[in-house]
This record gives C-alpha cells, sequence and structure tokens, in this order.
C-alpha cells in the first residue's frame, strides 16, 4: 500500500524573496559551520570508550542524526554544491566511527542501550541511545535517497542489526526496559522505513514488537505510550501516559506500519493523535506543545520548544501522505510561515528554544545553554534541529499522486519535475505571497500532455477565484485541492486570487479577552520596534471597521508582511507577520484585543477557530 501523496524525487526548485534569504542563510551561516565550531559532534563518537568520561547528556546522539537530516532537507531544496561536498565529508568522518558491531552512539561498552550512564564525576545518569540511534538512521537513509551513497544504506542496515540482535525476540532485554520510551522506542519509525526499502522481516518484526511494547510495563512503569490502543479508544494525545513531543516520533511509525501492512487500526489511531493535537495542543502560531508536552490546552503559557514545532511539521507531512486533505497542507504552512520562520534568527546563525506566542525571542544557546559542553559550545537539541524546518518544505511543497501533481506551496518560486520519460513540467509562480494573495502560475510542459495540476485552496480563504488562460474556472471551494484536469502546453496560465481579509481567533482560558487575528496564512503580531505604544499600552481594534493599509517595510528590517491598523481612538498600531516579530529582541504580542468577533468552535474544517465581524 503506498501514500495517496509523496513528494516527487529529483524536483528541482529555485525560490525567491524571503525564503531564499533564509535557505542561503541557514547554509552558510550554520550547516556549514556548525560541525566545524562544534568539533564534539563528532568527537563524542569517536571517544566514547576512553578516559577521563565526558560528562554528556543523555541525548547527546542525537546532535550529527539531527544535524545531517537537516541538511540533507535543505539541501533538496538548494542543490547547493558546497553543501553537498560538505555534506558528504560530514557523512565519511560520521560513519568512520561506526563499530564493528554497528554501534554509532557516544555510550562506552557496558552502558550501549541499557538506559544507564556511566557515573561521571559522582554523578549517574540515562541515556537516551536508541533515540540517538534514530536519529542517525534518518539522516544517513535521507543521505543514500539524495546521493546514492550505498555505504551509508549500509551503515542503517548495520544499526538495525544490532537493534535486532539484543531486543528482537529476547524477553530478558526489551527495548521498553532501556527507559526514556517515548525517544528510545522511537526506532520503529526507522525500522519501518528501513524495511520498505530492504523488504528485511526482521525490521518489521522488530517494530511490531516495539508496538506491543508501546502497553507493556518496562523502566517507566506500566505503560510506554500506549499509542495504539489510546489512539484506538479515541482517547486525546495529552491523555496518554506519554504526551511529550519526542513521542510523535515513534507515533510516525504507526503511518509506516499502515502503509506496510494495510492494517486500519494503524491509520486510525495516527488520525486520532494527529486531530487530537490539532484541536487541543497547536497553538495560535503553529507551534505545538508547552513546556515539551501536551496539556490539552492552546492557551497554555510554557515554552513552545523548537524540536516540538519540527516534530508536529514531520508528523503533519505523514499526515497529509495519508490522507491528501488539503486542510493538512494549510496546517504545515501555518507552523512553516510563523513558527519555523519566527524561530530562526534572518541570517541563519541560530534559532531559539522557545518561540512563545507573546514575549522575546532568546537564541537556544542562552536559553538551554545547560547542553553546551567542552568542543560544542553552540550544540543543543534546536540548534541542530531548527533548519530541518525550512528543509521540510521539500517535503510537502510539490507532490505527486498517480500522475497528478499537488502544489501545495505559495510563493516566488519555481519546480521543475519529470512527470514521464520524456515530459518534464516547470511550475513558475510570480507573486509576493504571503504578502498578498495573487499568484500567477504559469505552467509549462515540454510537450502537450494530460494530467491534473491540484491547486490547494485554503480554507481561510473564503472567496478564491482562479482563471486558467483568462477563462474563470467553477467549483472553487475552500479547504479542497481544486483539479484543474486539462491538457497543459508549453506557457499555460493560471491565476489565483486568494482572500486575504482578517480572520480572528477568539481566545479562551489564559487568553481570554484576547483575539489572534490573521491575513491569510500569517499571525499578525504587535512588535514594540514598529510602534510609539508600549506592549501594555496596545489599543483595541474594532472588527467591524478593520481597513488595514498593506505597508511597506524598512530595507533594513527582515519583515514579510506589515500592516497599518487606525484604532477607534485614532492611534496608529502596525502588525508584522509573527515571523519577523521580535528579530531585534524587542517584545511581541500576538494575541491582541480586538472586539466584534464571534467565538468559533473548533471543527476540523475550521482548525483555527477562525471567525469573522459580528
Amino acid at each position: 500500500m503506498n501514500p495517496k501523496c509523496s513528494r516527487i524525487p529529483q524536483t528541482t526548485y529555485q525560490f525567491n524573496g524571503y525564503l531564499a534569504g533564509y535557505l542561503t542563510g541557514v547554509t552558510s551561516q550554520w550547516l556549514e559551520v556548525a560541525p566545524l565550531a562544534n568539533p564534539a559532534m563528532l568527537e563524542i563518537l569517536r571517544d566514547r570508550d576512553r578516559h577521563p568520561r565526558r560528562d554528556l547528556v543523555p541525548w547527546a546522539g542525537e546532535f550529527a542524526g539531527k544535524y545531517l537530516t537537516s541538511a540533507v532537507q535543505v539541501l533538496r531544496l538548494t542543490q547547493d554544491e558546497g553543501l553537498h561536498a560538505f555534506i558528504s565529508d560530514f557523512v565519511d568522518r560520521l560513519m568512520q566511527l561506526q563499530d564493528k558491531d554497528g554501534y554509532l552512539g557516544p555510550w562506552p561498552e557496558g552502558s550501549r542501550f541499557t538506559g544507564k550512564a556511566p557515573n561521571v564525576g559522582g554523578k549517574e545518569g540515562n541515556t537516551w541511545d536508541a533515540w540517538g540511534h534514530y536519529h542517525i538512521m534518518l539522516g544517513l537513509l535521507l543521505w543514500h535517497e539524495e546521493s546514492g551513497d550505498q555505504k551509508s544504506l549500509d551503515a542503517v542496515i548495520k544499526i538495525a542489526d544490532l537493534i535486532c540482535r539484543k531486543f528482537l525476540g529476547n524477553m530478558c532485554a526489551r527495548l521498553v526496559d532501556t527507559g526514556s520510551t517515548e525517544m528510545n522506542l522511537a526506532v520503529i519509525h526507522t525500522l519501518c522505513l528501513l524495511h520498505r526499502k530492504t523488504k528485511t522481516e526482521r525490521y518489521l518484526d522488530m517494530a511490531l514488537q516495539i508496538v506491543d511494547e508501546f502497553a507493556a510495563e518496562g523502566a517507566d512503569g506500566p505503560l510506554a505510550g500506549d499509542y495504539l490502543r489510546m489512539g484506538l479508544a479515541g482517547a486525546e494525545f495529552h491523555q496518554t501516559p506519554k504526551p511529550r513531543w519526542e513521542s510523535l516520533h515513534p507515533i510516525m511509525g504507526l503511518a509506516e506500519l499502515y502503509w506496510i501492512t494495510g492494517e486500519e487500526k494503524y491509520r486510525t489511531a495516527f488520525e486520532q493523535i494527529w486531530w487530537s493535537i490539532v484541536k487541543l495542543d497547536r497553538h495560535n502560531n503553529g507551534g505545538f506543545s508547552s513546556g515539551e508536552q501536551a496539556q490539552g490546552n492552546p492557551y497554555h503559557q510554557g515554552a513552545i520548544e523548537t524540536c516540538c514545532t519540527i516534530a508536529w511539521i514531520a508528523t503533519g507531512v505523514e499526515m497529509l501522505r495519508l490522507t491528501e486533505n488539503s486542510v493538512v497542507a494549510d496546517e504545515i504552512e501555518l507552523s512553516t510561515l510563523n513558527s519555523v520562520i519566527g524561530l530562526h534568527s534572518h541570517t541563519g546563525r541560530w534559532v531559539t528554544y522557545n518561540t512563545p506566542m507573546d514575549g522575546v525571542r532568546r537564541a537556544s544557546a542562552h536559553d538551554i545553554v545547560f547542553q553546551a559542553r567542552e568542543g560544542s559550545p553552540e550544540l543543543n537539541c534546536c540548534s541542530v534541529n531548527g533548519p530541518r524546518g525550512l528543509g521540510m518544505i521539500s517535503d510537502w511543497a510539490l507532490m505527486g499522486c498517480e500522475g497528478e501533481l499537488v502544489l501545495n506551496w505559495y510563493g516566488p518560486s519555481t519546480m521543475e519535475i519529470r512527470l514521464a520519460s520524456d515530459i518534464t513540467v516547470k511550475l513558475e509562480q510570480e507573486t509576493t505571497y504571503p504578502r498578498e494573495g495573487k499568484i500567477a502560475l504559469r505552467v509549462s510542459s515540454s510537450r502537450a500532455a494530460q494530467f491534473a495540476l491540484k491547486l490547494r485552496i485554503p480554507y481561510w480563504s473564503n472567496r478564491t477565484t482562479v482563471k486558467v488562460n483568462g477563462e474563470p474556472v467553477n467549483g472553487v471551494a475552500a479547504g479542497t485541492y481544486l483539479a484543474l484536469d486539462r491538457q497543459w502546453g508549453r506557457a499555460d496560465k493560471v491565476e489565483l486570487e486568494l482572500d486575504m481579509s482578517p480572520h480572528y481567533w477568539v481566545g479562551e482560558k489564559e487568553c481570554e479577552g484576547k483575539v489572534s487575528m490573521y491575513r491569510g496564512p500569517v499571525l499578525l503580531t504587535y512588535d514594540r520596534r514598529l510602534n510609539v505604544m508600549d506592549p501594555d499600552d496596545i489599543p483595541m481594534l474594532d472588527a467591524t471597521k478593520m481597513e488595514g493599509e498593506l505597508i511597506a517595510s524598512d530595507d533594513k528590517l527582515p519583515i514579510i508582511v506589515m500592516m497599518e491598523y487606525t484604532a477607534p481612538e485614532g492611534q496608529k498600531l502596525r502588525l508584522c507577520d509573527f515571523g519577523s516579530a521580535g528579530e531585534g529582541g524587542s517584545p511581541y504580542v500576538s494575541w491582541l484585543k480586538v472586539k466584534h468577533i464571534d467565538n468559533t468552535p473548533f471543527t476540523p474544517s475550521n482548525p483555527l477557530r477562525s471567525g469573522r465581524p459580528q
């Protein structure tokens, strides 16, 4: 069984505008710098059996894998030759550190896959050893797909074989007994990916054993996540035994098992968990988690960690492949344009740990500096993971489904794919989206070809118009894909105009009396540097008199969207896109005071609770 839609390998991309700047920055300022400026990323693997022991965080083994995954997915978008060479060298050095038995982590003999760290300085700790191997497996699998490097695949196979030898069918040494189960059971995901690639049965057997261990008693207590049973029972994710964000990685294994086995229970549980998070734990900015876990409350003021949002988008990609539901793509766009842009410095040099709904942005090297070690002053779980949010655009921007093309990404860009052995299709977008809603799409086929081009019509766009070669198209509906099934030639033009009028989410609980205001997919946000009033003096707006002016920003201010509104008392209030807010360290506010808005309940067709003026 295959996904309903998937990314199209060998797609070439050329992005313009703000995204091009972020991709260039994160490549030159981080991806091509991080392993050199933080050599302990690999050195902790090289000297794992040396004395004196390093004082490592339990998740130290993840750094190389998360970095590699981010780098490869950004490479998919840029095809930057320098980055390709840099990754190739990094992978070669990484694989040289793999033991003969397949082990590729930072822990010495006697501590490997046990959950128990060696005593360092009188301290004993735990290890997320399988978790670290999961991320290395994922990065190497992606590199193998991108480069064709067989040695990378062989290294993944060695890790998988080691896990199977140690745990498969062994009731005396189970993976669940290593503790930290929401982390260490994540290898179910890469075992499934490897099984689909190699058809090796033991990898599937080990994955199915891990599913059983979800509901087993282990080192962490009587239930190690229980994702399948509780998902099937309709439980909310925050009610599960393991509602931390890391659980999303083993949960992605359920989607993979559905494609491998065809058993509906895996799909049903996965979809229940995904929708539960959208309803109760995805914030107004598209970020996920409060204090690193689900709380059942999207208004909760706990930290919205970068790693949590990255895992959420990855889970969304799986949901999109599973359902081909355009609303899922809208959700991914929401998270990408707001949280992913917001968690990055516009230079690409650093990312945040916490990107709150209201507050300030701080580099992860400040907020979670406790993870810094000798030889790795900038390494932490978020710094290596953040760029993946940009790289994952390659997973969902343009997808394929049985000869159909599914266009999810809107923005100034050119995408080119090979539709058949002798047909290439180029999609060129001329637009300032998300600044404005007009998109001119030129579709060029190397020769006349019949295929369906599906356009994402966002659920928040109440009035959308589409023309093909100047002729209006009927049947355009919000929250669906519009299928343009026709014979395409060398120079067809599609004109798409999305409704960018304001829509609102009325807050509750901690955000009672406040409103989130959106323009298209963008969460509009107060930034002190753009206004004369301070945060406590932000005026109330009136939704029935919301005639905003789209204004140009100063070239010195990296802002994607900026609007100016007039409050009833006459004050001018400037709001920018959430991703750009707080770039200079100034406080920002995304929960605003707006009157005359209807409180709209959550529905799967309107997950942002988007309301209109009374």
